[in-house]
């Protein structure tokens, strides 16, 4: 069998035992022995993985020594062969039978495995409050491991992701690219007439096909692109129609370029027509909230530092937003791009460390409109840096 090019190459073999090690040294300190990890973009952070396969049960093991397992479907095997770091005896692929099966289950077939190795004692973690553990997967694994202890370890590994190596920067540097060609091309195509799902297969084209200029192209976002427009924008996760786009109408963007699955977000607000004087002021209130918390977020400040600079001057304002206005972003899958750990939000004193990445969210959903102008950010030691340069005004187009 000819060698294989894996996916995994894109970091190298040292990178990825340093995210062992960090992982390893949470689990000590929570006193685990063994983790099984579900989250695919925590599966892909410890091994490389990367596959549409989330939507049957796989997960990858952290035992106390030794590089990671992959665990999955048997013919999913073959493309952790591609992808992974490690040898291919650390993969593990069970029969298709087991597939959404009601007479069996993976996590039989997983405690089975787990057992030959020695591993079904002690105290083991699980991501208990995630996409893809189902409440069945932990109900099986409790059954066949009666001697171990089952503990939530929930946002173990997700906590180890949230300060970006070079490397990792570089892909978001090059998603910022693919994300800013991707507003560039809204702001040439939107027209009061034109389909937005035609819209939409424009903001695709823009985002996957490969670009000469920049030497690459890119890869499916996490989340589709959300696009409502007038009174449908006061809600933030709509998505598209075949309708055309209306005179009169506000519309936000709340897209991402995605590179190696490195995710970098934007939003940016076009209105067709005039837009009301009560969206107008709103901007103004945003755009001074987003310096005053662009101010704020450095290494050494919190999260809570840079909600509270940011909310402070929407209550100058009189303006109301009872929700967070961001969270971290990296390597992720659907259906969502942040990395559900910390939130800019009052309340939230995690300290910011330089190599952190941010999606500042500063959205407005009213009764009857939504606006939206958004920054990713890297902390640093000084003022953040943006990845994109886009401007943040809201686009007229009359």
């Amino acid at each position: 069998m000819p060698e294989l090019q894996r996916t995994a190459e894109r970091f190298s073999t040292a990178e990825y035992e340093e995210r062992l090690r960090k992982t390893r040294s949470s689990m000590a300190k929570l006193g685990l022995d063994l983790l099984i990890v579900s989250d695919p973009s925590n599966m892909a952070w410890l091994t490389g993985y990367d596959g549409w396969s989330f939507y049957v049960h796989q997960c990858v093991i952290v035992g106390p020594e030794g590089p990671p397992i992959w665990f999955g479907r048997g013919q999913d095997a073959q493309g952790a062969l591609r992808t992974v770091w490690m040898s291919d005896n650390h993969i593990i692929g069970y029969p298709d039978f087991y597939v959404q099966s009601v007479e069996r289950h993976p996590m039989d077939y997983l405690w089975a495995q787990l057992a030959d190795r020695g591993w079904h004692r002690g105290f083991i973690g699980v991501e208990m409050d995630n996409y893809w553990y189902s409440a069945k997967a932990h109900e099986r694994l409790v059954y066949g491991l009666p001697d171990a202890q089952i503990l939530d370890a929930t946002g173990l590994v997700n906590w180890q992701r949230a300060v970006k190596t070079d490397k990792e920067l570089e892909y978001m540097r090059k998603a910022a690219r693919i994300v800013e060609r991707m507003h560039r091309r809204i702001a040439d195509k939107v027209e009061v007439g034109m389909r937005k799902c035609d819209l939409v297969a424009e903001i695709y084209d823009a985002g996957l096909r490969f670009d000469e200029w920049s030497g690459h192209g890119g890869d499916y976002p996490a989340i589709v692109p959300l696009l409502p427009s007038g009174p449908d924008a006061a809600a933030p996760h709509l998505t598209w129609d075949d309708l055309p786009m209306k005179s009169g109408e506000g519309t936000f963007f709340e897209i991402a370029g995605c590179y190696q699955r490195y995710h970098v977000p934007l939003s940016r607000t076009i209105f067709l027509g005039k837009p009301p004087v009560e969206m107008l002021d709103a901007e103004k209130a945003v755009l001074e909230g987003m310096e005053a918390g662009l101010g704020a977020a450095r290494a050494g400040n919190t999260c809570e530092d840079v909600a509270a600079a940011f909310f402070t001057v929407l209550d100058r304002y009189g303006i109301v937003k009872d929700n967070r206005t961001g969270y971290p972003i990296g390597l992720s899958y659907p259906p969502d791009w942040g990395e559900r750990t910390m939130s800019l939000r009052r309340g939230d004193r995690t300290e910011l460390k330089p190599g952190m990445t941010f999606h500042f969210m500063t959205g407005l959903w009213m009764d009857e409109w939504g606006y939206e102008t958004t920054e990713s950010i890297i902390i640093t030691d000084g003022e953040p840096e943006t990845f994109c340069n886009l401007p943040r005004k809201m686009l007229v187009k009359e």
